[in-house]
């Protein structure tokens, strides 16, 4: 029997620390097999599903989960798989594409942080503010002081949004070249996901090695105590859910959450 929670002290990427990245890591599966990842998966989902009824209920404390991946990389479904677990009413996404008109005329941080969640609610990033020190870098849009200066801001912002009760955790999907292709290939002859490929996918393909340099320096200057990242080795999907299921039961679990008191004597009240 494996332990509960094995794999987000292996997946957290430590303060100064810088991933490898390597193609073998996101094939791993720490012994895992896909039916004991299922099993443990559908035990964890009534338990997040509580812990995030509480979180509501308290309301003091308040979680933003970012999503990062390379293109293809499964930020959709993992969303759809392991987020199935907690109630809508209290539970928020929301995806950063390219910047509006309206956005650009902001700083940055302005479109991301109008969507942080509230305390008492769970907010998923599907994509997020991270995407302004990898595309601008990538594709050289803004000078190089420019995206540097923004790892420490965007430290900053989360340890502001920490300090506010905001528990900040950050998930880096990491497929391989490899899979990414199948997953491509799969898309351009597959009529229900043709939808979701563009040629300048190709395009970005072509970028790999620069962005992976991009996301290995996001990981070492923004992992810090208060806002983790973790690298989910996303080649198999069912180790994805279950990694992602088991980081979130581990930082919702280490909240001190509580049932308010309730604003009248339970003793003295009798519904006739």
């Amino acid at each position: 029997m494996k332990r509960k929670l094995d794999l987000p002290s292996r997946l957290r990427v430590r303060p100064g620390e810088a991933p490898e990245l390597l193609e073998a890591d996101a094939a791993r599966t720490f012994g895992w097999s896909e039916a004991e990842a299922g099993v443990e998966c559908a035990r964890i989902a009534p338990e997040l599903e509580e812990l995030q009824y509480k979180l509501y209920a308290d309301g003091r404390f308040g979680m933003l989960v970012v999503l990062q991946a390379i293109d293809g990389g499964g930020k959709d479904s993992t969303i759809r798989h392991v987020f199935s677990a907690f109630n809508p009413q209290g539970c928020s996404v929301r995806a950063f594409k390219v910047p509006s008109a309206e956005e650009l005329r902001h700083d940055y941080l302005w479109r991301v942080h109008a969507h942080a969640p509230a305390r008492g609610e769970l907010a998923v990033f599907n994509r997020s503010h991270y995407e302004d020190v990898i595309v601008p870098r990538v594709d050289r849009l803004v000078p190089r002081a420019t995206w540097k200066a923004r790892y420490g801001h965007i430290n900053d912002f989360e340890r502001m949004l920490g300090d506010n009760g905001i528990h900040v955790v950050k998930l880096f999907l990491q497929i391989s070249r490899s899979e990414q292709k199948r997953r491509f290939q799969d898309r351009i002859t597959n009529p229900r996901k043709q939808w979701k490929f563009e040629e300048a996918d190709l395009a970005k393909r072509a970028q790999w090695n620069k962005y992976h340099a991009a996301y290995r320096d996001m990981l070492r200057k923004c992992s810090t105590e208060a806002a983790p990242w973790y690298v989910i080795p996303a080649d198999h999907k069912w180790l994805r859910d279950l990694a992602v299921a088991q980081v979130l039961l581990a930082h919702l679990g280490a909240l001190p959450l509580r049932f308010p008191p309730p604003r009248f004597d339970p003793k003295k009240l009798r519904v006739r």
